[in-house]
C-alpha cells in the first residue's frame, strides 16, 4: 500500500518544457516554402535557416520557390493545401502577410492564417535607377516627379507589395497621386533590379542587399537609403531622411509561419531552435554575405508586430487607393 502512494504522489503532468524536449520532431524531411523567386530576400534567407537548422535536426529541410500572385500562391500552399504538422513551413515576409491584408479588399489570406513563429532577419530598403540616369540623389529625383508622375513607372511583385507601399508613401509625402504612376509586376527583387537595369522601368524599391549585385557591377545606382543610418554597405548613399523625407517607414523583414492548427510544442520547438540561431557566428556570417541583419523576434512579439504593422498599412492603403 505504502508504494502505491508514493508512487501516485510522485506522478505529475508533464511540464511544457518537458514535452518540448521530449517531442519526436522532425524524423523526416521539411519544406520550407518561398513565396518568391530564388535570389530575393526572402529566398536568401530561407536557404541560411534550412543550412543552420538541418545540421541542427539531423533532418533534410528543402528550399521550395512557388511564385506568384504577389507571394499569395506560394502562402496559401504552405497555410491552406499542406497539413498542420509541422513538415512545411512558410517563410514569409510584408508582402504575404502585412500588406496583402491591408491592400486586398477581400483578401485571399489573412494574418489570422498565419500561426507565427519568428522573425528572422530585417532589411533596409533602397531607391534605385539606371547607372545613367540624370538624377543624382533621391531629392532630384522626387522633383522630377512632381513635374512628371505619370512618367515613373516602378517594378513591383504586386499591387500591395512592399514597394507598392513604400512608393505610396514617399509618393503621398511628396503630395504625387499614386495613381498617375505606373506598377510593372515583377517576380521578385532581382527581376525588379534587372527591370531597372534593362530600363524597362524607372525605379525600383528592395532592400539595399537585393540590389547589391547590380550596384556593385555598375548597372545601377542608389538614390536613397530607407533607414535611421547609413548602410554599411553604402555608406556613400545618403538616408531619405538625411535628404529631407520624414515619415517614411516602411520596411523588410522575413519570418516563418505554420498554418493554424499547428501542434503549440512544434511552433516552440522552431521559435527555440530560431533564437539559438541568432545567436550562432557562423548564422551571423551568413546573414551578413546575404546582406541582411538579424533581427529575431519570438512568436509572441512577432504575432503583434505583424498586428501593428496591418493596422498601420491599411491606414496607409485606404489614404492612398492601394487598396482595391
Amino acid at each position: 500500500m505504502t508504494s502505491l502512494i508514493v508512487s501516485g504522489c510522485s506522478s505529475k503532468p508533464a511540464t511544457k518544457k518537458q514535452e518540448n524536449q521530449d517531442l519526436n520532431y522532425p524524423t523526416r524531411q521539411i519544406e520550407l516554402v518561398v513565396p518568391f523567386a530564388a535570389g530575393g530576400g526572402v529566398d536568401l534567407a530561407a536557404r541560411t535557416v534550412a543550412e543552420y537548422l538541418s545540421k541542427e535536426w539531423g533532418q533534410p529541410i528543402v528550399v521550395t520557390n512557388k511564385t506568384g500572385g504577389g507571394g499569395i500562391i506560394g502562402a496559401q500552399y504552405a497555410l491552406k493545401d499542406s497539413k498542420p504538422d509541422g513538415y512545411t513551413v512558410l517563410v514569409n515576409n510584408n508582402s504575404s502577410t502585412s500588406m496583402h491584408e491591408a491592400g486586398t479588399s477581400n483578401p485571399t489570406l489573412t494574418i489570422e492564417d498565419n500561426k507565427f513563429i519568428s522573425r528572422i532577419a530585417t532589411g533596409s530598403i533602397a531607391y534605385a535607377v539606371q547607372t545613367d540616369a540624370e538624377w543624382n540623389n533621391f531629392e532630384e529625383f522626387s522633383k522630377w516627379v512632381k513635374a512628371n508622375p505619370e512618367k515613373l513607372t516602378w517594378a513591383s511583385v504586386g499591387p500591395a507589395g512592399i514597394s507598392a507601399f513604400a512608393v505610396a508613401q514617399w509618393l503621398e509625402s511628396i503630395g504625387v497621386d499614386y495613381h498617375k504612376t505606373k506598377m510593372i509586376s515583377s517576380e521578385g527583387a532581382s527581376d525588379s533590379a534587372a527591370k531597372v537595369a534593362g530600363g524597362h522601368v524607372v525605379l525600383g524599391v528592395h532592400t539595399v542587399g537585393e540590389f547589391a549585385p547590380l550596384v556593385d557591377s555598375g548597372k545601377i545606382k542608389l538614390l536613397a537609403v530607407q533607414s535611421p543610418e547609413r548602410n554599411p554597405l553604402y555608406p556613400d548613399i545618403p538616408t531619405t531622411k538625411e535628404q529631407g523625407f520624414e515619415g517614411l517607414t516602411v520596411k523588410w523583414w522575413t519570418g516563418l509561419s505554420f498554418a493554424p492548427g499547428t501542434p503549440d510544442e512544434i511552433v516552440e520547438k522552431w521559435d527555440k531552435a530560431i533564437e539559438k540561431m541568432q545567436k550562432d557566428e557562423e548564422f551571423i556570417k551568413q546573414l551578413e554575405k546575404v546582406k541582411l541583419e538579424p533581427g529575431y523576434l519570438n512568436s509572441e512579439d512577432f504575432t503583434s508586430e505583424v498586428q501593428t504593422e496591418t493596422d498601420i498599412f491599411t491606414k496607409l492603403a485606404e489614404e492612398t487607393g492601394i487598396r482595391k
